[in-house]
């Protein structure tokens, strides 16, 4: 059977929800039996997102082969729970990069390189890839961006190509649009997706469903209206109302026909009768009341939250499996250094330091680490948390009033972080971390042991700076355990306090293997111990 593909497009703004709806669908057709791969095409000339600022970008979601994406793909993995590779993803950077190299190389014989055909071919085969890959029933291929924007032009032209390469049986367009409110009439308003349609249309690509999203209730006369304006089926109008709890919409969804509709338009059958029992159980958790519990994000990114996306969701995943309410006090680590003021700490039950890169607020972290060892706060560090708790132990318990990472202080006596030895010649940007997936022995008798309850796990990393093993019995020796260590016992993975409730730093980036029924155990392990250090505050 021919693969089929669905492709989702954005009309009226950015950010409109194309992602999660992506995600939500495949969670849908999954549960019908039938595999799912998933892309997002990112238009902007970047090469990858790697070395992107997070206030422009958002996260880095890294995958099991290292390969640095788009935050929407954590959606992906975290709905329809599957791993994503690197084919999931590429941007009109790889592409121009890919066809420059060529052209420098000669391959096209001094002809002239153009958007079309080269660009598009280029496009047209990365997108194929997914299905060579992974060889799915269904391929969920998201265009970033708006209808009308300039630099999704060559991925639309690609894909209505590509629509009729494979055929036109065997691809959906689903046009994720945004109905505005307008508060002086209390109405809503579909002209805006009427243009986003015709601006669609007038490249070649007429959408078989709109999915109209709304802060708003959305009456089905108004879907009528987009169905006889946009030149579809009324019944491919799908409203789709912002939810307060994000994994409840695979089950509206469900609840619209529109798994059962898109089965129809592609010819495909249900292998089996779709079962949602984790899913309604997560959102019966979601609405039930629950104890709060506050905990502090120490973070150099906070203005954006979505720089810590997964985080945030890894922490809800463990509340809820914990049986409490947790809110994020976000607190930003440069403003923590300036003011020098820990009162906001003193009213959290638990402290987390996530990853990071440079100097700018490592300080205020620093800080955050010393103040949940000296009075028992639950602490999770997450890569860079685990580095800066490192450097905190060697300064106020061993003594090394220096002592800091050869990240930020080259000249420093005592780098208890460091670069290891095959490193120290790597200069280009990009291409010095260890990314990816690695696997980690864990230490009988730990925090880290009673959290994964068992001994060999793999976890996904990004980071180039590592422990120091000059210093590792030194630490030992005044209290901090290593509980996770490479295969070869030559890197640190996993480090925690000893005398602590729970003090426990990973070198690797936990939250990106964070599921909605499976919370991460460290994540687990982390609201566990808040559980109890609440219960002793109140």
């Amino acid at each position: 059977m021919a693969t089929k593909y669905i492709f989702f497009t954005g009309g009226v703004v950015s950010s409109v929800g194309k992602g999660v709806t992506a995600a939500a669908l495949g969670r849908t057709l999954k549960e019908r039996g039938l595999t799912v791969a998933v892309q997002k095409l990112d238009p902007y000339i970047n090469v990858d997102p790697g070395t992107m600022s997070p206030y422009q970008h958002g996260e880095v979601f890294v995958l099991d082969d290292g390969a640095e994406t788009d935050l929407d793909l954590g959606h992906y993995e975290r709905f329809i729970d599957i791993r994503a590779t690197r084919v999931s993803n590429f941007t009109a950077g790889q592409v121009y990069n890919e066809i420059i190299t060529k052209e420098r190389k000669g391959d096209y014989l001094g002809g002239t390189i153009q958007v079309i055909p080269h660009i598009t071919n280029e496009i047209k085969r990365r997108v194929a890839l997914v299905a060579e890959t992974h060889k799915p029933d269904i391929v969920l291929c998201e265009v970033g961006g708006t209808v009308g924007d300039i630099e999704s032009q060559p991925f639309l032209e690609s894909l209505r190509q590509l629509r009729n390469e494979v055929g036109r049986e065997n691809v959906l367009f689903v046009h994720v649009t945004w109905l505005p409110y307008i508060g002086a009439t209390h109405e809503l308003k579909t002209k805006p997706t009427q243009h986003s349609v015709a601006a669609l249309r007038s490249i070649g690509i007429s959408p078989n469903i709109i999915i109209a999203r709304s802060d708003h209730p959305v009456a089905r006369d108004l879907c009528d209206k987009i169905a006889l304006f946009c030149d579809v089926d009324k019944a491919a109008v799908v409203p789709m109302v912002t939810s307060k709890v994000l994994y409840e919409i695979p089950l509206l969804l469900e609840k619209s026909g529109l798994p059962d509709y898109v089965l129809g338009l592609l010819k495909l059958e249900s292998r089996q009768k779709p079962n949602y029992g984790e899913w309604e159980t997560i959102v019966q958790r979601v609405n039930m009341p629950k104890p709060p519990v506050k905990i502090a994000l120490v973070g150099k990114y906070v203005e954006l939250e979505d720089a810590y996306m997964s985080v945030r969701e890894a922490i809800k995943h463990a509340a809820l499996e914990a049986g409490v309410e947790a809110s994020i006090e976000w607190i930003h680590s440069a403003e923590l250094e300036r003011d020098k003021n820990l009162d906001r700490l003193n009213a959290v039950d638990g402290i987390i330091v996530p990853g990071g890169f440079g100097s700018r607020g490592t300080e205020g972290k620093i800080m955050a680490a010393r103040y949940a060892r000296e009075n028992k706060i639950p602490y999770l560090g997450l890569c860079l948390g685990m580095q800066l708790m490192c450097i905190e132990f060697a300064r106020n318990v061993l003594g090394f009033a220096d002592a800091n990472s050869s990240e930020f202080d080259r000249s420093t006596s005592h780098p208890v972080i460091d670069l290891m030895n095959d490193q120290r010649s790597i200069t280009d940007m990009g291409g010095t971390m260890r990314l990816g997936l690695y696997p980690c022995e864990i230490k009988p008798g730990t925090k880290a042991a009673s959290a994964y309850q068992t001994q060999h796990i793999d976890e996904r990393h990004r980071h180039r700076w590592e422990f120091n093993n000059k210093y590792r019995e030194d630490f030992e020796n005044a209290g901090m355990v290593f509980s996770g260590l490479s295969p070869d016992g030559k890197l640190v993975e996993i480090s925690e306090i000893r005398d602590h409730p729970y003090m426990v730093a990973s070198q690797f980036h936990p939250e990106f293997l964070s599921r909605p029924n499976r919370p991460h155990p460290l994540f687990l392990g982390f609201l566990r111990a808040i559980v109890e250090y609440a219960k002793q505050q109140h």
